[in-house]
């Protein structure tokens, strides 16, 4: 460590924090508690540092075995270089912490649709391995409208036709699937929007409901209004 003259330290000198939330000086504190050579005393500061974690964190207080977990921060900032007796349950080696890395495979594969997804990609693959003509006839009438709501949702500034579908679909199976020149690719609708318009047109009919039953009140209430009139008006005639 390179000190300046007026005796402060550099950061870029300094050694790495192992864990940051605890701050530099808890890390100064056990690498001095490394130090120290009679083991009770060693203990009894190791304690007093585990208490010093303790209140520096106090919205954890109430987490269950916080402390048990505090002792593992301590012996994973000492490096598990330090002898001190630590409560039961807690990992005092480096051993314990040696972890077996399990590697998701993830699937390279390159296709020139990506507008489409990935999906579409097994869904063509498995059209074509059916064998049943009618059921796959089907399904590939499926997959052109799942494409065509697709193509609409990522290019929604440029018109879809049906012959579009058809072309990328023939390209995406490489000739394996082929829709006739007449057919029409169904569309698909989103599901919100299934939901929004259900919603708007219960809620246009509650209205509805609604208006007519006030007309119903105001035109029964101006109906008795004139009759009390009428009434007025001819005893003042007699």
């Amino acid at each position: 460590m390179v000190n300046t003259i007026h005796g402060l330290e550099y950061n870029s000198e300094r050694e790495n924090l192992t864990i940051a939330e605890y701050g530099r000086h808890v890390q100064k504190l056990i690498n001095h508690c490394k130090a120290i050579e009679h083991k009770e005393e060693r203990q009894e500061f190791a304690e007093a540092i585990i208490d010093l974690m303790y209140q520096m964190n106090p919205t954890n207080k109430m987490v269950l075995e916080y402390r048990l977990r505090l002792w593992k921060h301590f012996f994973k900032i000492a490096n598990y270089d330090i002898d001190v007796t630590a409560p039961e349950g807690v990992i005092t080696t480096n051993d314990g912490e040696k972890t077996e890395v399990i590697r998701l495979p993830y699937h390279q594969s390159e296709f020139r649709f990506r507008h489409y997804g990935y999906t579409i990609q097994l869904m063509v693959k498995k059209a074509i391995e059916m064998e049943d003509e009618e059921m796959k006839q089907e399904y590939t009438n499926v997959i052109a409208a799942y494409m065509k709501l697709a193509y609409r949702t990522w290019n929604k500034e440029h018109y879809v036709n049906d012959e579009i579908i058809k072309s990328d679909l023939k390209a995406i199976s490489k000739g394996a699937l082929v829709l006739s020149e007449d057919y029409v690719v169904g569309n698909l609708t989103p599901m919100n929007r299934k939901l929004h318009t259900t919603r708007s047109s219960s809620r246009n009919g509650r209205s509805s409901n609604n208006r007519n039953r006030n007309s119903g009140r105001n035109s029964n209430r101006n109906h008795s209004n004139n009759n009390s009139n009428r009434n007025k008006n001819n005893r003042k005639r007699k």
